[in-house]
């Protein structure tokens, strides 16, 4: 039987977190945080199956890229206390096959 998880997050750099760190984490990549200087290297996490960017229409198409993206969101958040990202994190129950875990290309 499937259980049901939700998980809503709140990133902020008043309670020190960055949101470069945060999507090389997520993406098991490594991302250099501009607004720091810091190198932020996960490649060697295991158990990631997809990551993806989904951008709107009218989006640059240089956010596609996951440091341009972050980056460019510190950039923009000045303030101590910004709110720099939200993460919404959903398990999927096991019993679904693999290609429903991942949706097919637009």
């Amino acid at each position: 039987m499937a259980i049901f998880h939700l998980s809503i997050q709140i990133f902020s750099r008043g309670k020190g977190h960055s949101a470069v760190a945060k999507a090389a984490y997520r993406a098991g990549e490594k991302l250099v945080d501009e607004y720091d200087g810091k190198a932020h290297d996960y490649t060697k996490k295991k158990g990631i199956i997809h990551t993806e960017i989904l951008l709107p229409d009218h989006a640059p198409a240089g956010y596609a890229d996951r440091a341009t993206l972050w980056n460019a969101v510190e950039r923009a958040e000045n303030n101590c206390n910004a709110q720099l990202a939200r993460e919404m994190e959903v398990s999927l129950p096991r019993e679904l096959s693999m290609e429903l875990y991942i949706p097919p290309p637009p």
